[in-house]
């Protein structure tokens, strides 16, 4: 199975998503992306985990390993999903600091996402990345 932010990076997307022509089409990518996501472990879709802002069911977990940040996430959204595929592309086996530094509005401008995204889709893909600065911000300042 393919890890994203390893075996698929943010880079990779964006050269993807620049090969459809319709938006029609890169959502269905994008849709693909998600259900490429390993499946998340019922035990850590608790309440602790889920990511407070998402209209559909969220859930983000993470762990450190070797000084890199590794996140699991669900949705039970398939678009929302595939959202989340887009942002661990950019995140997901960065040291916290790299996280902290990612640029992710260039990141969605590069993509031409948020002005695709209903408001409040748009608002979860921000509570995500939140979410993910955030543990990295914990993370580094307890290195």
């Amino acid at each position: 199975m393919k890890t994203f932010g390893t075996d698929i990076t943010a880079d990779d997307i964006v050269d993807s998503l620049a090969f459809f022509d319709s938006w029609e089409d890169r959502y269905r990518y994008i849709i693909d992306l998600g259900k490429e996501l390993p499946p998340m472990a019922e035990t850590l879709q608790t309440e602790a985990n889920q990511v407070k802002g998402c209209q559909s069911l969220v859930w983000l977990s993470e762990h450190l390993e070797n000084d890199r940040l590794f996140f699991e996430a669900d949705s039970n959204s398939h678009i929302v999903r595939g959202l989340l595929a887009v942002v661990l592309a950019a995140y997901n086996g960065k040291s916290p600091s790299e996280i902290q530094s990612f640029d992710i509005e260039h990141y969605f401008q590069e993509l031409n996402l948020i002005k695709h995204l209903s408001p409040s889709r748009g608002n979860g893909l921000r509570s995500m990345v939140s979410r993910i600065r955030e543990t990295a911000g914990r993370v580094a300042s307890m290195a």
